[in-house]
C-alpha cells in the first residue's frame, strides 16, 4: 500500500486555506496536480490507492477529494461510496474513459463533478474554486442565510443557515451538491429552472460538460426524499424546460 503524503501538514491553516486530497495511481499526475493546488494556496494530501485514500479522508478531513475512477484494489466508485458514509466533502471524479456510463456510475454514488483524462490542471483548480464558492442563481437579491427562516414544503424542512434538511422530522443526509440543488429550487419555488440555470447556480457559470449531470443529481435527490419519479412531491419535471420545486403534496 502506498504511504499517505501530508504535503503541508506542519503549516497551520489560515482562513483562506482549504484541504484537498488527490487520489490516483499515476504518481506523476498526482505530483503535477498537487503542485498546481499548492501554488494556489491549498493544503494537499495524496494517496495512490483506495485504502490509503479512505484513511486520509478520515484523518485529514479534506474539503475536496480528487478521485480517480480506475484505482487498483478498491476502485474510485467504491471509495466514493464509503466516503459518503462519513464525509460530505466535494468529490471530483477522474476517468480515463469517456463513456457516459463511467461518469454516471461515479455521480450516482455522490460525486459532485467529473473530468475526463487528459485534462488541464488549471481547469481542475478552477473547478475546485467554483465548488468552494458555490455562486447562487439570483434574479432578485435574497437576504443573508442567517436572516432566512427555514423553508417548509409539506413535510420537508430546509434550514439554509444550519445546512440541514428534515423530512417528516427525520434528518435527510444530502451531499453538498444535493443540498445546493434543493436550496436553489427552493429559493424560487414558482420558477421552472432549465438545466443550464441549475448548472450556473450550483456548479458555476464556468462549468463545461454534459448538462444531464443535473438529471443524475435530481434522481439521487429524489431517492433520498422518497420521491416517486413518476409522480414526485418535491422535485418536479417541467417538460421541455427542466425542474421546479413541488408543494410536497
Amino acid at each position: 500500500m502506498s504511504q499517505p503524503s501530508g504535503r503541508s501538514a506542519a503549516r497551520p491553516l489560515t482562513e483562506r486555506q482549504r484541504r484537498v486530497l488527490v487520489v490516483d495511481d499515476e504518481q506523476p499526475l498526482v505530483t503535477l496536480v498537487a503542485g498546481y493546488l499548492e501554488r494556489d494556496g491549498f493544503e494537499v494530501s495524496t494517496a495512490h490507492d483506495g485504502g490509503t485514500a479512505l484513511e486520509l479522508a478520515r484523518t485529514a478531513d479534506p474539503d475536496v477529494v480528487v478521485l480517480d475512477l480506475g484505482l487498483p484494489v478498491v476502485d474510485g466508485v467504491e471509495v466514493c461510496r464509503r466516503l459518503r458514509t462519513f464525509s460530505d466533502c466535494y468529490v471530483v471524479m477522474l476517468t480515463a474513459r469517456a463513456e457516459e456510463v463511467d461518469k454516471l456510475i461515479g455521480l450516482s454514488v455522490g460525486a459532485d463533478d467529473y473530468m475526463t483524462k487528459p485534462f488541464s490542471p488549471r481547469e481542475l483548480v478552477a473547478r475546485i474554486h467554483v465548488m468552494l464558492r458555490r455562486p447562487r442563481l439570483t434574479t432578485d437579491p435574497l437576504p443573508p442565510l442567517e436572516e432566512q427562516p427555514p423553508r417548509v414544503i409539506g413535510g420537508l424542512v430546509l434550514d439554509l443557515a444550519g445546512h440541514e434538511v428534515h423530512l417528516d422530522g427525520e434528518p435527510v443526509p444530502l451531499t453538498p451538491t444535493e443540498f445546493d440543488l434543493l436550496a436553489t429550487l427552493a429559493g424560487r419555488p414558482k420558477l421552472a429552472f432549465t438545466r443550464r440555470q441549475l448548472i450556473d447556480a450550483v456548479w458555476g457559470e464556468t462549468w463545461v460538460g454534459d448538462e444531464h449531470l443535473v438529471d443524475v443529481h435530481v434522481a439521487h435527490l429524489r431517492r433520498k426524499l422518497g420521491d416517486d419519479p413518476a409522480a414526485p412531491r418535491f422535485v418536479r419535471t417541467v417538460r421541455g424546460v427542466g425542474y421546479r420545486l413541488g408543494t410536497g403534496t
